[in-house]
């Protein structure tokens, strides 16, 4: 008979954590919002019920912050307790954001939950009837920050277990888009004899390698307006022959991104329905979180936003759609036009060349110092990458040119 094992490939739950560039939204929304990291956690649990898998990886992550709430703790744990009652094991180990020596609450979890608790890498076998089916291996966060490349303590116990599945927090070598905890290259893992390595700490979800499988599954729920798309975790089922993966959403709110073209759009007055017609379309199974993009060729778009018209627009929209169930909220809204400056005004030695060259030189971010300086400000602002630098820039100069020659 061939030997098979199924679980749930689960990691940066980031429980009861705070939502950024949310807090004006109407008190219904903003208490979904909130809880929507337990509803994830919720759908978790019944998805590893219904399939009912035999256990279920958690790879760091499962709170926000060192100082975990006591209700994320308790929930955590009460979800744990239901697991239990299916005869479903949890195996979990912390990451950079909830690491073993900033926890302030210790909750006793369930016999069903096997912590790594140690630095280095240690493993645990599954045991199922009686007959060992698969080692665990993986290590927990002591401080925030790991350094230092782990992979060559993945080391196999025992080759008479079928499985062999490793448990890792951290990020590619090369990958620049997140802070960079416990690096590796994919090389270090096909060079192991796992079946199997279970990812955490991107919030995207990504296969880097199908044989063996090396699999981010993403956080479980957006928080922010770059984390959009459906967000969950996979389901797998490993033979000896093959594995099975499956991506389950577990999102309770969908943050999307939407532009719409408004050239077309004769007046302000014909925005609104134009607006409701395309989130129409992209209506998803869940609520959902929209950051809209309005562009134009024409630029009478933004002396509508300047005016405030886009902004009262907006909230009209948002008044139409906050049903109770499966509702639809812009929280963020940016308006762009193709406005193309002429580079032979870089090149004049006149006000607007000068300003343009300078303008190239300068940088955002020392203007924000101030303001990342803030301990509150700092809770709730993430670091402007350099796209976002650019764009920030080159809207500025469009803003300025536009003005100084309007007339």
């Amino acid at each position: 008979m061939t030997k098979e094992i199924t679980f749930l490939h689960a990691a940066d739950l980031h429980l009861d954590s705070p939502f950024k560039g949310l807090a004006s939204a109407p008190e219904d929304i903003f208490k979904d919002i909130r809880k929507s990291t337990f509803t994830a956690l919720d759908n978790l649990v019944k998805a590893a019920i219904q399939h009912h898998v035999d256990f279920v990886l958690l790879v760091g992550d499962l709170f926000d912050n060192e100082q975990q709430s006591l209700q994320a703790q308790i929930r955590l744990k009460r979800a744990f307790e239901t697991l239990q009652q299916h005869g479903i094991t949890v195996f979990l180990s912390y990451g950079n954001h909830d690491h073993l020596n900033g926890n302030a609450h210790s909750v006793p979890y369930p016999d069903n939950v096997i912590e790594f608790k140690e630095g280095a890498v240690t493993s645990y076998t599954y045991v199922k009837h009686d007959e060992p089916l698969a080692v665990i291996y993986g290590f927990s966060y002591q401080e925030r920050a790991v350094q230092n490349n782990k992979t060559s303590e993945y080391q196999i116990t025992d080759l008479s277990v079928p499985f062999h599945i490793g448990m890792l927090h951290g990020s590619v070598q090369s990958n620049t888009d997140h802070d960079t905890y416990a690096p590796f290259k994919i090389s270090d893992l096909t060079g192991e004899d796992m079946d199997y390595w279970a990812l955490g700490h991107i919030h995207r979800q990504q296969v880097l390698k199908q044989t063996p499988p090396i699999i981010y599954p993403g956080n479980t729920q957006g928080r922010h307006r770059k984390e959009t798309g459906e967000k969950g975790c996979y389901h797998v089922r490993l033979t000896k022959e093959k594995a099975e993966l499956e991506f389950f959403p577990l999102h309770a709110i969908q943050i999307s991104h939407f532009s719409l073209d408004l050239t077309s759009c004769p007046s302000v007055f014909e925005m609104e329905r134009e607006i409701l017609n395309s989130l129409e379309q992209h209506k998803a199974a869940t609520s959902q979180l929209v950051d809209l993009t309005l562009a134009s060729k024409d630029d009478r778009i933004k002396e509508w936003d300047r005016s405030g018209d886009v902004e009262e627009v907006i909230a009209l929209v948002n008044e139409t759609l906050t049903q109770p169930k499966n509702w639809v909220y812009i929280f963020h809204h940016q308006v762009q036009t193709q406005i193309v400056i002429d580079e032979s005004l870089y090149q004049g030695q006149h006000f607007i060349g000068e300003m343009l060259r300078e303008a190239d030189k300068l940088t955002v971010q020392p203007l924000l110092t101030d303001l990342y300086q803030q301990k509150q400000a700092r809770k709730f602002l993430q670091p402007l990458t350099i796209e976002e630098e650019h764009e920030i820039t080159a809207a500025a100069k469009e803003l300025l040119v536009h003005e100084l020659l309007k007339e």
